[in-house]
Protein backbone atom coordinates (compact mmCIF):
# COMPACT_ATOMS: atom_id res chain seq x y z
CA UNK A 1 0.00 0.00 0.00
CA UNK A 2 3.06 2.81 0.67
CA UNK A 3 3.79 2.55 -2.99
CA UNK A 4 0.57 4.09 -3.62
CA UNK A 5 1.92 7.06 -2.04
CA UNK A 6 4.22 7.56 -4.79
CA UNK A 7 1.62 8.80 -6.85
CA UNK A 8 1.98 11.96 -5.54
CA UNK A 9 4.85 12.07 -7.64
CA UNK A 10 3.33 12.15 -11.19
CA UNK A 11 2.94 15.63 -10.74
CA UNK A 12 5.83 17.49 -8.45
CA UNK A 13 9.27 16.48 -7.35
CA UNK A 14 11.03 17.06 -4.31
CA UNK A 15 13.29 19.14 -2.21
CA UNK A 16 15.38 17.86 1.19
CA UNK A 17 12.82 18.48 4.86
CA UNK A 18 15.63 20.33 5.84
CA UNK A 19 15.71 24.39 5.81
CA UNK A 20 16.30 25.08 2.32
CA UNK A 21 18.37 29.06 1.82
CA UNK A 22 17.52 31.78 -0.02
CA UNK A 23 13.87 31.42 0.48
CA UNK A 24 11.60 34.09 1.61
CA UNK A 25 7.70 33.93 3.14
CA UNK A 26 5.73 34.94 -0.21
CA UNK A 27 3.43 38.13 0.85
CA UNK A 28 0.51 37.64 -1.03
CA UNK A 29 -1.16 33.99 -2.07
CA UNK A 30 -3.63 35.43 -4.59
CA UNK A 31 -1.49 35.70 -7.52
CA UNK A 32 0.42 32.78 -6.82
CA UNK A 33 -2.79 30.73 -6.76
CA UNK A 34 -4.06 32.06 -10.07
CA UNK A 35 -0.33 31.34 -12.01
CA UNK A 36 -0.86 27.74 -10.30
CA UNK A 37 -4.25 26.84 -11.39
CA UNK A 38 -3.68 28.58 -15.03
CA UNK A 39 -0.43 26.54 -15.64
CA UNK A 40 -2.09 23.27 -14.41
CA UNK A 41 -5.27 23.70 -16.56
CA UNK A 42 -2.94 24.03 -19.85
CA UNK A 43 -0.73 20.72 -18.84
CA UNK A 44 -2.27 18.24 -20.27
CA UNK A 45 0.12 15.37 -19.99
CA UNK A 46 3.67 14.80 -17.93
CA UNK A 47 6.73 12.69 -19.84
CA UNK A 48 10.28 12.62 -18.32
CA UNK A 49 13.14 10.70 -15.95
CA UNK A 50 13.35 10.44 -12.17
CA UNK A 51 15.38 9.92 -9.63
CA UNK A 52 14.14 8.84 -5.86
CA UNK A 53 16.09 9.27 -3.01
CA UNK A 54 14.93 7.03 0.25
CA UNK A 55 16.33 8.11 3.60
CA UNK A 56 15.68 5.51 5.97
CA UNK A 57 16.78 6.14 10.00
CA UNK A 58 17.93 2.94 10.54
CA UNK A 59 20.47 3.18 7.49
CA UNK A 60 22.95 5.62 6.91
CA UNK A 61 22.67 4.87 3.01
CA UNK A 62 20.36 6.69 0.92
CA UNK A 63 18.24 4.02 -1.02
CA UNK A 64 18.59 5.39 -4.64
CA UNK A 65 16.15 4.24 -7.48
CA UNK A 66 15.98 5.57 -10.86
CA UNK A 67 12.79 5.45 -14.02
CA UNK A 68 10.56 6.84 -16.19
CA UNK A 69 7.41 8.58 -15.93
CA UNK A 70 3.97 9.48 -17.50
CA UNK A 71 1.22 11.25 -16.45
CA UNK A 72 -1.66 12.55 -18.46
CA UNK A 73 -5.32 14.01 -17.53
CA UNK A 74 -7.06 12.81 -15.78
CA UNK A 75 -5.64 10.64 -13.06
CA UNK A 76 -3.69 8.86 -15.46
CA UNK A 77 -0.05 7.96 -13.99
CA UNK A 78 2.84 5.54 -14.91
CA UNK A 79 5.83 5.20 -12.88
CA UNK A 80 8.07 2.52 -14.08
CA UNK A 81 11.18 1.91 -11.68
CA UNK A 82 14.48 0.40 -13.85
CA UNK A 83 17.47 0.55 -11.29
CA UNK A 84 18.42 -1.35 -9.16
CA UNK A 85 15.13 -3.16 -9.77
CA UNK A 86 11.92 -3.03 -11.70
CA UNK A 87 9.04 -2.26 -10.63
CA UNK A 88 5.84 -0.91 -12.01
CA UNK A 89 3.06 1.09 -10.77
CA UNK A 90 0.13 2.46 -12.90
CA UNK A 91 -2.68 4.49 -11.93
CA UNK A 92 -5.33 4.83 -14.21
CA UNK A 93 -8.61 6.66 -11.99
CA UNK A 94 -9.51 4.56 -9.37
CA UNK A 95 -7.93 1.15 -10.91
CA UNK A 96 -3.98 0.51 -9.98
CA UNK A 97 -1.86 -1.70 -11.51
CA UNK A 98 1.35 -3.06 -9.60
CA UNK A 99 4.40 -5.03 -11.06
CA UNK A 100 7.87 -6.68 -10.16
CA UNK A 101 9.74 -8.83 -11.26
CA UNK A 102 7.99 -11.99 -8.93
CA UNK A 103 4.30 -11.07 -9.48
CA UNK A 104 1.63 -8.52 -10.38
CA UNK A 105 -1.34 -7.35 -8.85
CA UNK A 106 -4.63 -5.31 -9.55
CA UNK A 107 -6.42 -3.50 -7.32
CA UNK A 108 -9.04 -0.99 -6.70
CA UNK A 109 -8.74 2.48 -4.41
CA UNK A 110 -12.14 3.07 -4.06
CA UNK A 111 -12.51 1.68 -0.55
CA UNK A 112 -8.86 2.37 0.85
CA UNK A 113 -9.23 6.01 2.74
CA UNK A 114 -5.49 6.61 2.14
CA UNK A 115 -5.56 6.21 -1.38
CA UNK A 116 -8.71 8.52 -1.80
CA UNK A 117 -6.77 10.99 -0.11
CA UNK A 118 -4.04 11.05 -2.12
CA UNK A 119 -6.33 10.92 -5.49
CA UNK A 120 -7.74 14.09 -4.02
CA UNK A 121 -4.15 15.99 -3.57
CA UNK A 122 -3.91 14.89 -7.13
CA UNK A 123 -6.63 16.39 -8.45
CA UNK A 124 -6.13 19.16 -6.49
CA UNK A 125 -2.52 19.71 -8.24
CA UNK A 126 -4.35 18.95 -11.79
CA UNK A 127 -7.04 21.86 -11.05
CA UNK A 128 -3.91 24.04 -9.49
CA UNK A 129 -6.43 24.31 -6.41
CA UNK A 130 -3.44 22.44 -3.95
CA UNK A 131 -3.22 25.83 -2.31
CA UNK A 132 -6.67 25.87 -1.17
CA UNK A 133 -7.01 21.98 -0.02
CA UNK A 134 -8.41 22.35 3.80
CA UNK A 135 -6.78 19.25 4.89
CA UNK A 136 -3.48 20.77 4.94
CA UNK A 137 -2.04 23.93 6.69
CA UNK A 138 0.20 25.56 3.39
CA UNK A 139 3.51 27.53 3.89
CA UNK A 140 4.75 29.62 0.82
CA UNK A 141 8.21 31.10 0.16
CA UNK A 142 10.16 31.92 -2.94
CA UNK A 143 13.35 32.16 -4.48
CA UNK A 144 14.56 33.47 -8.20
CA UNK A 145 13.82 30.14 -9.52
CA UNK A 146 11.83 28.30 -7.46
CA UNK A 147 8.74 28.73 -4.98
CA UNK A 148 8.44 26.18 -2.11
CA UNK A 149 5.29 24.94 -1.01
CA UNK A 150 5.47 23.13 2.60
CA UNK A 151 1.92 21.23 3.02
CA UNK A 152 1.40 20.13 6.68
CA UNK A 153 -1.33 17.61 6.58
CA UNK A 154 -4.13 18.16 9.20
CA UNK A 155 -6.40 15.54 8.00
CA UNK A 156 -6.05 12.01 10.75
CA UNK A 157 -5.68 9.90 8.09
CA UNK A 158 -2.64 11.91 6.09
CA UNK A 159 -1.23 12.56 9.55
CA UNK A 160 -0.94 8.82 10.34
CA UNK A 161 1.58 8.93 7.52
CA UNK A 162 3.10 12.04 6.71
CA UNK A 163 4.71 15.29 8.87
CA UNK A 164 5.00 17.72 5.86
CA UNK A 165 5.14 17.39 2.03
CA UNK A 166 6.78 19.74 0.29
CA UNK A 167 6.92 21.04 -3.57
CA UNK A 168 9.41 22.90 -5.57
CA UNK A 169 7.47 24.79 -8.19
CA UNK A 170 9.40 26.03 -11.09
CA UNK A 171 8.57 29.90 -11.92
CA UNK A 172 8.95 29.27 -15.29
CA UNK A 173 6.32 27.10 -16.30
CA UNK A 174 4.76 26.28 -12.74
CA UNK A 175 5.42 22.93 -12.88
CA UNK A 176 6.55 21.23 -9.54
CA UNK A 177 10.17 19.76 -9.77
CA UNK A 178 10.46 18.01 -6.72
CA UNK A 179 8.50 16.57 -4.20
CA UNK A 180 9.56 15.14 -0.72
CA UNK A 181 7.38 12.97 1.46
CA UNK A 182 8.19 13.35 5.26
CA UNK A 183 6.75 10.38 7.28
CA UNK A 184 5.48 9.96 10.99
CA UNK A 185 8.24 7.19 11.29
CA UNK A 186 11.39 9.84 10.76
CA UNK A 187 12.39 8.61 7.06
CA UNK A 188 11.55 10.50 3.75
CA UNK A 189 11.73 10.14 0.14
CA UNK A 190 12.53 12.98 -2.03
CA UNK A 191 11.48 12.36 -6.12
CA UNK A 192 13.14 14.48 -8.49
CA UNK A 193 12.01 15.04 -11.93
CA UNK A 194 14.26 15.29 -15.06
CA UNK A 195 14.28 16.43 -18.51
CA UNK A 196 10.57 17.05 -18.42
CA UNK A 197 8.36 17.29 -21.85
CA UNK A 198 4.99 18.96 -20.87
CA UNK A 199 1.90 17.80 -23.35
CA UNK A 200 3.84 15.57 -25.24
CA UNK A 201 1.24 13.02 -27.11
CA UNK A 202 1.39 10.02 -24.67
CA UNK A 203 -0.97 6.68 -25.75
CA UNK A 204 -3.82 5.88 -23.30
CA UNK A 205 -2.36 1.97 -23.91
CA UNK A 206 0.56 3.11 -21.39
CA UNK A 207 -1.27 3.71 -18.65
CA UNK A 208 -3.35 0.37 -19.24
CA UNK A 209 -4.28 -1.62 -16.48
CA UNK A 210 -5.86 -4.95 -17.82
Amino acid sequence: MYKWLLLLVCIMGSIAVKAQSGFKPVADLGPLKQQFAKAAQQTQSIQCDFVQEKNLSMLSDKITSKGKFWFKKDNKVRMEYLQPSYYLLVINGKDIRIKDAQKENKVSGKSNKLFEQINKITVDCVRGTVLENADFRTKASENAQFYRLELEPVNKVMKDYFNSIILLVDKTDYSVSKITMGEASGDDTTISFLHKQLNVNIPDAVFSVK
